[in-house]
């Protein structure tokens, strides 16, 4: 909200300067967001009256003007001003005035009025327009100032240009504060400097006419009031002090009957409408809006109505959006003789969110959403007309009012010692109940206890925390004392066991992989295809159409992004997240870090896509592959051993997919996008992805101590026939699982280190075999290996071998 001081000051004027004013606002909750000069600086620029106007001699578009500026002799200005004439009265500034500089002025000096010739002809001043005194962007001609200028007068005083703007960024709860009385009732309760109250004498009905009004909707409308007034003159000019205030709260002049509506609503805070009366059908019904309905607003557009809109209309059509705008049908016009001034009190619920569904924005609906004052229509209504008879000429009828559903304020009780305990230091009963005095707030007291009747206009005030807030609003925010925290400050040391998300970002960073940062909300084809999730949580209000769901994989993100470097021209991609997915669960409690019904575990996620290293001279290029991304995986579960296990997965390819699994335990899936998918998303070739729990991740063994072996290792190779469906998993997990109690633990490791498939059958080799080659590593940390016992070692091994993979020894 914007408004000028020198108002302000006119209800409540402190002894204290502009600055401490506008810190004491500050620091009182209605922040002040910028405090601007209503006019930059000049001098020397006074009311001067233009005596004659004759052609100048070598100038077709100048005029040589005798302007009387109250020194004596007039002085001899020559003017291009299309607007300049004989009598009237504009800013003169004289010989030496220093003017605000001009747009285009890079240096930024002001500009000096001097003594010089213009064609010849002398000129001693310049007649000034409201753009050359930066007072506006008009420049259509000189500044007409008005017939009660005093000649000779400093402009600055004439037209009170030593003023301040103040702008303040207020909060839904301070809606008492749109207006400049509001924010002068919270001045003087937070100096102590007086307020000066508003009379509303009421204006003397000349004729007995009103306006039928019906309210049926009380859920939209609590008060209603009107009055007809008759023989206006819509073209009356509206008074130079008024446009000179609404400009400075940036509002500009439109009609006097428009001004005034306008005016009041600033300076107390309550919207009005005024309708032709003439251009109504009948009576008026305050009633919610009908599917089908149409109404033309006052801006210009048109828009649909429905049941959850509500209106005033007449016996034939809708005639107003209420709260909000009126509409074109019933506008005043220059050919109004009879009005229909309207004040009413709208629910602000009945209003909220109306204005921004339509696409637009009223400073009428902008108050009524944070509640108006519905005790003073009647009183508002009374000004708005004496300043129409007075400005405009007319004959006031009687007042109309009805109100069938005003709101009720229910009591609040304030504990002093709840009060003293939130705000952090000491506060009496007497500081509290001198708060609510200052405030104009009535109140019950007992000892330790303050029961408040919010007044009418105090919308905000419901719970007792609303009144702790004024308590230390007016007593000061910086009253408040500097109290270091009582509470320890106590490192949260990390287990050894394990390792922070942090720690595993990085790593993952190191292995040539750039972290993205993806919404949580996603589109909901990504759900169905590549997480097969058919009931996904849904966003009550999405940001974008498309971004309607929680995600419960991180997969659908990583190749959106592929996507888009794709579509840059990226030819290599290796990217991952890591972040919370959503999905339902019934076993889900609320928590500190939980919601009852929704599991949210942390993921890590990662796409590879395109040549599995960067150009280079050492390898020949190739594209990245499953056991590209199988060996970063292993690298970043290192020390764990990772286990990968054929599976499936509604993103990948059936075929080259994997569950990754530590002791036995699912982690997460590794695998190639499935062709379909690689098909609908539109990509040149399928990425490798993986999706991985970041609990598992984080855990880590304690490293513990062994000592060197005493012994050495003997090494034994073997060589066995093996049919093509024994993988290697299935080889590994037979030498180590199924030796004799009396070998177990002398195998320190095996490794497979040839396969063999002759190009065409051997007598030893037959069709669907092949030969792999193992070396085994064997190893007693007691006594020295024999022969006897490593032969006994290997014929267990080949045993176990071939009893649970049915290989054989190759001869």
């Amino acid at each position: 909200m914007q408004f000028p001081e020198s108002w302000l000051r006119e209800f409540c004027n402190p002894p204290i300067t502009t600055d401490a004013l506008a810190n004491l606002l500050t620091m009182a909750g209605m922040e002040v967001e910028e405090a601007r000069p209503a006019a930059p600086p000049f001098t020397q620029v006074v009311v001067g009256q233009v005596l004659g106007v004759e052609r100048h001699p070598g100038a077709d578009r100048l005029n040589v003007c005798q302007v009387d500026v109250g020194r004596g002799s007039p002085l001899n200005i020559v003017c291009g001003a299309p607007n300049v004439r004989a009598g009237i009265k504009v800013p003169c500034a004289l010989v030496g005035a220093e003017l605000p500089p001009a747009a285009d002025d890079k240096d930024g000096k002001p500009f000096v009025i001097k003594l010089g010739k213009l064609r010849g002809v002398e000129s001693q001043g310049m007649l000034c327009s409201a753009r050359e005194l930066k007072l506006s962007d008009d420049h259509g001609g000189l500044l007409i100032l008005s017939d009660t200028a005093t000649v000779g007068e400093d402009i600055r005083k004439h037209l009170r240009l030593d003023d301040t703007l103040f702008t303040l960024k207020l909060t839904p709860n301070l809606g008492h504060c749109l207006s400049v009385y509001g924010i002068a009732r919270e001045v003087a309760a937070l100096t102590g400097a007086p307020l000066k109250t508003p009379a509303f004498p009421p204006v003397a009905a000349s004729h007995r006419d009103t306006l039928p009004v019906k309210v049926q909707a009380t859920d939209l409308c609590g008060r209603f009031s009107g009055r007809i007034v008759r023989k206006v003159n819509p073209k009356a000019t509206t008074p130079t002090w008024m446009v000179d205030r609404l400009a400075r709260c940036g509002q500009r002049s439109v009609t006097a009957l428009v001004d005034i509506s306008n005016y009041v609503m600033f300076e107390y805070g309550h919207p009005s409408h005024i309708f032709d009366l003439d251009k109504i059908h009948g009576a008026l019904t305050v009633r919610w809006g009908r599917a089908g309905e149409s109404l033309k607003l006052l801006n210009g557009n048109t828009i649909e109505l429905d049941g959850a809109v509500g209106v005033i209309a007449d016996d034939e059509a809708v005639e107003s959006l209420a709260g909000i705008m009126g509409g074109d049908a019933t506008a005043v016009s220059d050919d109004t003789r009879n009005i229909y001034v309207e004040a009413a009190f709208w629910w602000p619920e009945a209003v909220s969110g109306r204005s921004r569904r339509f696409n637009f924005s009223t400073d009428a609906g902008h108050r009524f959403e944070r509640g108006v004052d519905p005790a003073l229509t009647v009183e508002h209504i009374e000004r708005i007309t004496r300043l129409i008879i007075d400005i405009c000429g007319g004959e006031a009828g009687p007042i109309d009012d009805q109100a069938p559903s005003l709101p009720e304020r229910k009591p609040v009780t304030l504990r002093v010692a709840r009060a003293a305990k939130v705000i952090g230091m000491p506060v009496s009963q007497a500081q509290c109940e001198g708060v609510m005095q200052r405030l104009g707030l009535q109140f019950t007291s007992a000892p330790g206890l303050l029961t408040v009747a919010p007044p009418s206009w105090r919308f905000d005030l419901q719970i007792e925390e609303d009144l702790i807030e004024e308590v230390v609003r007016v007593i000061g925010y910086q009253s408040l004392p500097n109290t270091p925290p009582l509470a320890p400050v106590t490192a949260r040391l990390r287990s050894e066991a394990s390792r922070s998300l942090g720690s595993v970002r990085r790593s993952l960073a190191a292995l040539d992989y750039q972290e993205t940062i993806n919404f949580s909300f996603v589109e909901e084809r990504w759900e169905h295809e590549l997480a097969g999730n058919a009931d996904p949580i849904r966003v009550l209000n999405p940001i974008a159409s498309p971004l309607a769901v929680m995600r419960s994989s991180l997969l659908g993100s990583l190749v959106n992004v592929l996507r888009v470097n794709l579509a840059r021209k990226a030819t290599r991609v290796r990217v991952f997240e890591s972040g919370r997915v959503f999905m339902r669960a019934a076993d889900a409690a609320d928590g500190p870090l939980s919601v009852a019904g929704v599991h949210q575990p942390m993921r890590l996620a990662g796409l590879a896509y395109g040549s599995a290293d960067a150009v280079q001279w050492g390898a020949q290029e190739r594209p990245v592959d499953f056991f590209d991304v199988k060996g970063d995986i292993e690298a970043l579960l290192a020390p764990h051993a990772a286990r990968f296990v054929p599976a499936e997965h509604p993103a990948m390819h059936p075929g080259r997919c994997a569950r990754v699994e530590i002791d036995g335990e699912p982690i997460g899936f590794v695998g190639e996008l499935h062709p379909k998918w690689r098909q609908a998303y539109e990509l040149p070739s399928a990425p490798v992805l993986f999706e991985l729990d970041s609990a598992a991740l984080l855990a880590r063994d304690v490293p513990t101590f062994a000592p060197l072996p005493r012994q050495q290792s003997a090494w034994r190779d073997l060589s066995v026939i093996a049919g093509d469906g024994v993988t290697h998993d299935a080889l590994m997990q037979a030498i180590t699982a199924d030796l004799s109690a009396s070998h177990a633990g002398l195998v320190r490791s095996a490794r497979l280190f040839d396969i063999y498939r002759p190009a065409n059958p051997a007598a030893d080799i037959g069709p669907g075999e092949r030969s792999l080659a193992i070396r085994l590593e064997l190893l007693d940390d007691e006594a020295t290996l024999t022969d006897p016992r490593i032969d006994s070692v290997v014929a267990d091994v080949l045993q176990a071998l071939k009893r649970r993979l049915g290989v054989r020894l190759r001869a």
